[in-house]
């Protein structure tokens, strides 16, 4: 089976993302978002968007959205998402990175499982300012109206939160989640 890769954009945590998916057991590489995307279309059986810095030096992520890959995007990841399919960033009103409250309103796959309450860790220092056509708003929080983003019919999950430090609640289930959508549709 291909693994599932990790698309490194520069953000502190992305080996925590990369650790999160060797603890759940599944094959996953760690890869450069500078890694050519027909090399990463051939290769893998699904992405995910690492956050980091700044979308300017996010290499070929977006297009590894024209894959037909199911994707996940954590942090800039959904950033990366909305704005390549017409959505729009911007700085955000709370900032800093920390503990936020977000209320799930459409559980949708990636978020199957949850209550509709949740303790997450997420950074608001950019965020989704306008949700692109065709997405669903699946998550939102008092600071943020777009804490997680999906467009279903294409796979295609993004999450201002992350789910791969210990004090976002039960966070690995997003990451079997994003496993089960991608078993679900080879």
């Amino acid at each position: 089976m291909l693994p599932i890769y990790v698309v490194n954009n520069f953000g502190q945590f992305n080996h925590l993302i990369h650790r999160a998916l060797r603890d759940l057991e599944l094959d996953v590489f760690l890869i450069p978002n500078t890694t050519p995307p027909e090399k990463v279309g051939e290769e893998c059986r699904g992405i995910i968007l690492g956050g980091g810095p700044a979308i300017e030096r996010a290499g070929y992520c977006s297009q590894y959205l024209d894959l037909g890959l199911p994707v996940l995007g954590i942090c800039l990841g959904l950033h990366i998402i909305a704005t390549k399919f017409g959505g729009a960033v911007h700085q955000g009103q709370s900032g800093g990175y920390g503990p936020i409250e977000v209320d799930i309103c459409e559980p949708d796959e990636i978020l199957k499982g949850y209550p509709r309450k949740i303790s997450v860790w997420a950074s608001h220092a950019d965020e989704v300012t306008k949700i692109p056509e065709k997405f669903q708003c699946l998550a939102l929080s008092p600071v943020c109206g777009a804490e997680a983003i999906a467009l279903p019919e294409r796979h295609i999950y993004g999450l201002q939160w992350h789910p791969e430090v210990s004090h976002t609640f039960e966070g690995k289930r997003v990451f079997e989640n994003f496993n089960q959508i991608i078993l679900e549709n080879p």
